[in-house]
């Protein structure tokens, strides 16, 4: 039930605020990235820092003090606009993403506290198609809200979400008293996380990886609208189909790569979808056709599970159990922060040059990112751990 209002609340903030800066600033490339910039920028600077403090505080209390801290700030960000510069909605997005790092690895925690073993794979199957489903969704709802009542109230609508979060936790079984924290500091434990992963080649590996799927993301993430209103020659509004075509072929390609993924390789998994992302980037960029762009973006969507399941089974096969945490805190900022990096240029780029030669470079980043994987495309398949993230 959380998931479900945080969803609503995000998908409401993200396209309210995305269709209200394209009003103010006229379709502005510049500003229209700097919302994702205050999107994921958090992900680099604090993901490491909250899965830390995550493993140190009481989980429940954790995620019900972020939800209500992020209820409030937008509910002061809606008072700043009512009187205010329209300015502030970028820290709608900024402030609640920050605390989005503290409140994600407490959720994780709670499903391995409250859940046996064999329950949580298909818990976190459940929680994984809720997102799928907001693709399709979230969308759908974010672009109804704020045409129907503006951004006011869809800020408002925000906030609300939050709070109704913050009040199904509650009802959560309370937390367990916390072990004793041991002597090592955040720095120490920063710096064997990454020895740890320099020394593993396969982790080496998928953190390049990592980085070149990052820089590709980042090209084309804040770009999306443009599609629509530039090479599809339709209103901006249009953008939540395509949000929707990827949604639904997430979801039927999470389907069919949890079969196949029984016998199929992670590395091969990986390679696949990136191969098969990389083409449908370069076709969405290099495409006028309405229907073209949307069999594009659904043939990327199917495939994103064979990605996520890939990556995750790799950390999972690889990665020693008193590591996972430090792995997964090295590498998510090694993606969130190359995929920064190319937020903030994006719009600048597009203007130099043209969206196509974007989204094409975007592609290339992707195929450059599949070669780094290669050289252990067949190593031969371990035992699948029965832990939390193979799915």
């Amino acid at each position: 039930m959380s998931g479900l209002f945080l969803q609503i609340g995000i998908w409401v903030r993200n396209f309210a605020v995305l269709l209200f800066v394209m009003e103010q600033t006229n379709g502005d490339a510049f500003a229209v990235s700097m919302i994702s910039v205050a999107e994921f920028a958090p992900i680099f600077i604090f993901s490491f820092i909250g899965g830390t403090f995550a493993d140190r505080w009481a989980p429940k209390k954790t995620m019900v003090w972020c939800d209500i801290l992020s209820a409030v700030s937008i509910f002061v960000v809606l008072i700043t606009l009512v009187f205010g510069t329209w300015k502030i909605v970028f820290f709608a997005t900024l402030i609640s993403a920050i605390l989005s790092q503290f409140s994600q690895p407490s959720g994780m925690k709670l499903f391995k506290m409250h859940l046996s073993a064999d329950q949580v794979q298909q818990a976190m199957s459940v929680y994984q198609t809720v997102f799928a489903l907001f693709m399709v969704l979230g969308p759908i709802i974010g672009t109804f809200i704020f045409q129907s009542f503006g951004i006011d109230i869809s800020i408002a609508v925000t906030g609300t979400a939050f709070l109704l979060s913050a009040a199904a936790l509650a009802f959560l079984p309370k937390d367990r008293p916390l072990e004793e924290v041991g002597e090592s500091t955040l720095l120490q434990e920063m710096k064997s996380g990454v020895k740890y992963v320099l020394g593993k080649k396969e982790l080496s590996l998928l953190g390049l990886c990592f980085m070149a799927a990052g820089l590709g993301i980042g090209f084309i993430n804040p770009l999306s609208i443009f599609l629509v209103t530039e090479q599809l020659n339709l209103p901006k509004e249009n953008l939540q189909w395509l949000f929707m075509v990827n949604g639904v072929g997430m979801i039927i390609g999470g389907a069919a790569a949890m079969i196949f993924a029984k016998n199929v390789p992670p590395q091969r998994l990986l390679v696949f979808g990136m191969l098969v992302n990389g083409i449908g980037i370069a076709v969405m960029g290099w495409s006028t056709n309405l229907w073209i762009t949307l069999i594009a973006e659904f043939c990327n969507g199917l495939m994103m599970p064979c990605i996520q399941i890939g990556i995750n089974t790799l950390i999972l096969q690889k990665t020693e159990e008193a590591f996972i945490g430090r792995v997964n805190g090295i590498l998510s900022p090694l993606f969130a922060g190359s995929m920064v990096i190319t937020m903030s240029v994006a719009g600048i780029l597009k203007e130099q040059f043209s969206l196509v030669a974007t989204f094409e470079t975007s592609a290339v980043l992707f195929l450059i990112g599949l070669l780094f994987i290669l050289p252990i495309y067949n190593q031969k398949q371990q035992a699948k751990p029965e832990i939390l993230g193979s799915k």
